[in-house]
């Protein structure tokens, strides 16, 4: 069987050059910035916001709580917001439940 086999094949051809070491880490390197730029640098962002909304949190604001619930700041602490949501009804939360700080007047409206 062995005159299936032609010369040409005994002679292999040289073997190829290896690639950097390197090189294999790029794409995780790449995979990693892309990572950063789209996911973990705008969740910073949108943290460093929060904890200054809530820094500058004062008596009479008016704010949305972070399950929704619309009222007015009537006294804060350092942990603590009293939130009053109607006429004589007031809630004690954590500071950092104030979703968002809305317009002045807001209130007003809504009802």
């Amino acid at each position: 069987m062995s005159f299936f086999i032609s010369d040409a094949m005994a002679n292999a051809a040289p073997a190829a050059e290896q690639a950097p070491a390197w090189a294999g880490l790029l794409p995780m390197v790449i995979l990693f910035v892309i990572f950063y730029f789209l996911l973990i640098r705008p969740q910073q962002k949108k943290t460093k916001e929060h904890r200054q909304m809530v820094d500058t949190l004062s008596k009479g604001d008016e704010a949305v709580t972070a399950g929704g619930i619309l009222g007015k700041i009537r006294k804060v602490d350092d942990n603590f917001v009293d939130f009053e949501v109607a006429e004589g009804i007031i809630l004690v939360i954590q500071k950092h439940q104030i979703g968002q700080l809305m317009p002045k007047g807001t209130l007003k409206s809504s009802k």
